[in-house]
């Protein structure tokens, strides 16, 4: 298929580029446009290793000037699709009233939104938590749910060895998703 006609995407990441690195492993039949960084991740460095354009953009401390810029940023490069994957920044309601854009979570939403939630998973002794893809709104992980899996938690786990459990069930779930977006379109999925 034709890159005009390739679901465009741009990525936001913020860390490690674990996520990513899944997603460019995968070579989906995307039009990966860009990934974008609010610091100086190995993310940044992944998207460039696989060719991809890495764009560093930092929050500065006029937050309303950050959120102008990355809106102007996104709309430059058009894409049909955003795709959080551990971009660890609240957009702004005009960002994802724009652009579609899809996140993913260390947990089974609705349950333990928000930053730390493999350690409030793990604090509620619960027996199972998992991985979420969710539709960005205006909330903390409070979107539509796409798509989810779960993962158990044993008596022996820790917020480290569960949280790598849950990143293994992400890039699986992201990578699952975005080729259900290819299949059937970023409505249809």
């Amino acid at each position: 298929m034709s890159d005009n006609k390739r679901l465009r995407v741009v990525i936001l990441a913020s860390g490690a580029g674990s996520l990513a690195q899944a997603v460019f492993d995968a070579k989906l039949d995307l039009n990966i446009l860009a990934l974008i960084s609010d610091k100086k991740s190995q993310a940044l460095e992944k998207a460039t290793n696989f060719g991809i354009p890495a764009i560093f953009l930092p929050v500065s401390t006029d937050r309303e000037l950050w959120n102008s810029q990355i809106i102007s940023k996104i709309g430059d490069l058009a894409p049909d699709l955003v795709v959080s994957l551990g971009f660890m920044r609240i957009l702004p309601k005009e960002f994802v009233d724009r652009f579609p854009t899809i996140n993913t979570h260390p947990a089974l939403l609705p349950s333990f939104p928000g930053a730390h939630a493999v350690r409030d998973a793990l604090a509620a002794g619960v027996s199972q938590t998992g991985s979420t893809v969710h539709w960005v709104d205006e909330g903390v992980d409070t979107g539509k749910v796409i798509a989810q899996v779960p993962v158990a938690i044993s008596a022996s786990d820790t917020e480290e060895s569960l949280h790598e459990r849950i990143k293994i069930a992400e890039r699986l779930l992201i990578v699952e998703t975005l080729q259900a977006f290819i299949d059937n379109g970023i409505n249809g999925a």
